[in-house]
């Protein structure tokens, strides 16, 4: 290519390999040095230490300048633009930065440490402390960096490409961490929409959508206590109760969603004083519409800006670990939205999305579904969730639409969906994709929790990959929560025709390791808030309310419970706004809340609530067949733990000594009544110490007579004067 038409090609801003062409190059004469500066004035070369050199000759009005050496030599630049004088390092005149096992391993679909090595790295490169910029583009013709440094000016920061990864890359000495930028691409049909970096550590502040250059400082942490025992904590026989919760419309502080600090000054103690063990946040990787509550994200490496900087939230991550409290983050690797500036057609192409519609285009989220059939895409969700586990110390990551992944026909109609190569309804991809994760968290992020929300009866969804199963750690129970949630709208007179929604659970109950997940999904889109969904008048509502959070708390299966269930939100949740925490004025709302308090601490306490919540020798049936009176009464057990008495009545109606039979004769303490006095309740129902006497009952020699409560729980436990039948 001749001087000519490499000009010529900067200027059209189509050039291939600036590289080629630009920088210093030896010749027979010495070293030429060319520039390409559009709308520069004039330009010098300097030594390192600021000496002038000589002049650069422009060698038309487009930008190009030309100046020639003696000999290799280090030089700078001074750039004299209109309105000021810029000295700096040359880009062209720095070899790649990217290495080759950098590539290979990006190629290959595992590089585990993208977020450390593509996008928008501070750094030093030969010496020299700039920013490194690298974004897979495969087929595009030509990738620039932009920004407010070069004007937003696509033909001066033209990147150079990694053969055969497809991968560009830039240095760009004396840039600072802060700085706001894009790429530009040139697609083999033409310029494309100004794109952020898909592999952004930080962003611009919503509705803007830039990315910007990260603060490579790092983070202090002072959660070494909480990390080392963090696997203990979370493992299968332990207590686990997570509060979800959205981290803008929780708790607003002067009329605005709170940062990551105000959130943590509020947010950790009241978590404490509930005595929940984890919070799990609603996405917050950047994302462009916040009606989408983070569920389309686009920056899957970088926390939003709406909320303060990846440093303040790594800090509102350590204080809970400090305070004991775990944080699960929810992630979406199911698909993403089809937004200009985003992921779709990236580089003019189905880069991260399947090209046909049939497997790319999700039709009921208006989504593109990531190709993770190919390796670079595989490998860049995983290196996805690897930062989140690793970087910011994130306990466990919910994964998001687990169930559309899984089938190829997900909520398509017959000639919608295209088979996998067996023919079949399975997407192979991402079934490899998630037990690949599932493993790689396994080794790399010890203790770390992976959840699935999958509503299928897909087998072995929290079964070991090495058994053949997905890997996750535990499974969401969305059978569980549609049935209970089914059985409790149910005016009481009609509950005895749907006792098999309480019973049926119970036979699938242990073939997973399940969380019971009352989320943000069941207060929304008119489904009502949960106290809205109960029904009868106002004190039904909150007997039926505390009922059913004691019904949860007591049934196999760890716990998670949406913002504002706990003390009985009127309203269905409003991403715009905050709870209604003047609610807590009144007493049926405080009342409920002291219940959530009470059974969080039963599910630390008594290991029978939470050791076994896996295995069928955990649970045992007393009552399952009083349809007629909507009583339900099983005991939880924990191995040679002490028993727990749990019986339900699903109905307003009071029934005073209904016999149930107990495996230990002697005295059994009340520990809860769901409708005490200090719950909001009535005070009616059985407390303090009961005797059980020789009266055969449910197959047990011994039995208790219990006053239950209407529409309320007891309970019990044995004494120590207890004996063993």
């Amino acid at each position: 290519m001749t001087p000519l038409r490499d000009l010529d090609h900067l200027q059209r801003a189509d050039h291939a390999d600036p590289f080629s062409f630009l920088g210093p190059h030896r010749d027979a004469e010495g070293e030429l040095v060319r520039a390409w500066l559009p709308g520069a004035l004039a330009v010098e070369l300097l030594s390192p230490q600021d000496e002038f050199l000589v002049a650069m000759e422009p060698l038309d009005a487009g930008g190009l300048f030309v100046a020639r050496l003696p000999r290799k030599t280090p030089y700078r630049l001074r750039i004299h633009w209109p309105e000021h004088e810029q000295v700096t390092e040359d880009p062209y005149a720095f070899g790649p930065s990217v290495s080759e096992l950098d590539l290979y391993l990006f190629a290959e679909g595992n590089h585990r440490q993208l977020g450390k090595c593509f996008g928008a790295q501070a750094m030093e490169h030969e010496g020299v402390p700039g920013v490194r910029f690298a974004v897979w583009a495969p087929n595009a013709r030509r990738v620039s960096v932009v920004g407010d440094f070069n004007g937003w000016d696509g033909r001066r920061h033209v990147m150079r490409l990694r053969y055969p990864a497809g991968v560009w890359e830039l240095f760009i000495p004396r840039l600072q961490p802060g700085e706001v930028y894009k790429y530009e691409l040139l697609g083999q049909d033409g310029l494309l929409p100004l794109k952020a970096d898909p592999m952004a550590l930080a962003t611009e502040m919503p509705p803007a959508t830039g990315s910007r250059v990260a603060d490579p400082t790092p983070f202090a942490w002072q959660d070494d206590e909480w990390m080392l025992q963090r696997g203990e904590r979370q493992g299968f026989d332990r207590p686990l109760s997570i509060y979800e919760l959205h981290a803008g419309s929780w708790q607003w502080v002067e009329n605005r969603a709170p940062t990551w600090d105000e959130l943590a000054d509020r947010l950790i103690p009241y978590i404490d004083d509930l005595g929940f063990t984890h919070i799990e946040l609603m996405p917050i990787m950047e994302h462009p519409f916040g009606g989408s509550w983070g569920y389309q994200p686009l920056s899957l490496f970088a926390p939003t800006a709406r909320y303060g900087s990846p440093a303040e939230f790594a800090r509102f991550v350590d204080r809970c670990h400090q305070a004991g409290i775990g944080v699960i983050l929810d992630w979406v690797p199911a698909h993403f939205p089809t937004d200009a500036h985003g992921l779709a057609h990236f580089d003019g192409t189905a880069l991260y999305e399947y090209a046909h519609p049939f497997e790319g285009f999700h039709q009921d989220w208006d989504t593109f579904i990531y190709n993770l059939g190919r390796n670079e895409v595989h490998g860049f969700m995983l290196a996805s969730a690897l930062h989140w586990l690793r970087e910011y110390h994130i306990d466990g990551l919910r994964v998001d639409a687990v169930a559309s992944m899984l089938y190829r026909d997900y909520s398509r109609k017959d000639g919608e969906w295209i088979p996998n190569r067996h023919g079949g309804r399975e997407n192979l991809e991402a079934i490899e994709f998630l037990s690949h994760l599932n493993s790689v968290v396994h080794t790399e992020a010890p203790g770390a929790l992976i959840i699935a929300e999958e509503s299928t009866a897909w087998p072995g969804v929290s079964r070991p990959t090495e058994e053949g199963g997905l890997g996750f750690a535990y499974k969401w129970n969305m059978g569980w929560m549609h049935d209970s949630l089914a059985y409790i709208r149910e005016d009481p007179i009609n509950r005895g025709h749907h006792h098999h929604k309480l019973t049926f659970g119970l036979l699938y109950a242990f073939s997973e390791h399940f969380i019971l997940p009352i989320s943000h999904d069941e207060v929304v889109h008119g489904k009502g808030s949960l106290l809205g969904k109960m029904p009868g008048d106002r004190w039904q509502q909150f007997a039926n309310l505390r009922l059913f959070l004691s019904m949860m708390w007591t049934h196999p299966g760890k716990k998670l419970l949406f913002m504002g269930c706990e003390f009985g939100q009127w309203r269905e949740w409003d991403h715009d706004g905050q709870l209604d925490w003047y609610l807590l004025r009144y007493a049926e709302h405080f009342g409920a809340q002291a219940l959530v308090r009470e059974l969080n601490q039963l599910l630390r306490e008594e290991p029978a609530l939470h050791a076994f919540d896996d295995r069928a020798e955990g649970f045992h049936w007393l009552i399952g067949d009083d349809q007629r009176n909507s009583v339900y009464a099983w005991l939880r057990l924990a191995g040679d733990g002490a028993p727990l008495l749990v019986v339900h009545n699903f109905t307003p109606v009071p029934r005073p000594h209904y016999r149930i039979g107990v495996p230990l004769a002697g005295h059994w303490q009340v520990l809860l009544n769901s409708d005490a006095d200090t719950f909001g309740g009535s005070g009616a129902g059985s407390r303090g110490a009961l005797e059980s006497d020789p009266h055969e009952s449910h197959g047990k020699t011994q039995s208790l007579a219990l006053d239950l409560p209407p529409l309320g729980c007891l309970i019990l436990r044995p004494t120590g004067d207890a004996v063993d039948l």
